[in-house]
């Protein structure tokens, strides 16, 4: 309603991350939301905010299941710092989005694990009209209902196969 900032998460995601530290330009990703997973810890049991969410009006889960992202182009920020352009579909519609992205570190192989990892964090924004969902924007003038433009944080880690014997960290 205007007077605060609501968060929620995502409970079940999985991507495909194609990365080589040397030449990020090259990163491929896609990763695939479930839109039933949905999580807010709303405070009163008696009321299924989750379940809103996930209905038609929302995210409309039961007829799309799965929010999308495809990778377009990266760029190389210098120091860790990426800029990455892809496609997020959501409730059928497609569209362009930026998210500004650390490449936070990561490694081949460790002592006490075989499989190689690395970690990212990215943020961006995103204005639900663009698709579909527009229940309680405010009106012209004025802040009170549900805000258009929506935060996205995002806290990744992605664990590959064991690295091949005589690799050196990542």
């Amino acid at each position: 309603m205007g007077f605060s900032n609501f968060t929620a998460r995502f409970r079940h995601v999985e991507g495909q991350l194609h990365f080589d530290p040397r030449n990020v330009t090259a990163t491929q990703l896609t990763a695939t939301v479930d839109a039933h997973s949905i999580e807010t810890d709303y405070p009163d049991p008696s009321y299924d905010f989750n379940g809103e969410l996930q209905g038609e009006a929302w995210l409309n889960a039961a007829k799309f299941p799965a929010i999308t992202f495809r990778t377009t182009r990266v760029e190389d920020l210098g120091n860790n710092a990426l800029r990455v352009h892809g496609d997020l579909t959501m409730r059928g519609v497609t569209k362009p989005i930026v998210l500004d992205a650390t490449y936070n570190g990561g490694y081949l192989k460790h002592p006490m694990d075989p499989q190689a990892r690395v970690g990212f964090s990215a943020h961006g924004v995103l204005r639900r009209s663009d698709f579909g969902i527009t229940g309680g924007i405010p009106v012209a003038g004025s802040n009170l209902g549900v805000g258009d433009q929506v935060a996205i944080i995002i806290e990744s880690e992605f664990i590959g196969p064991p690295a091949p014997s005589g690799n050196s960290p990542a």
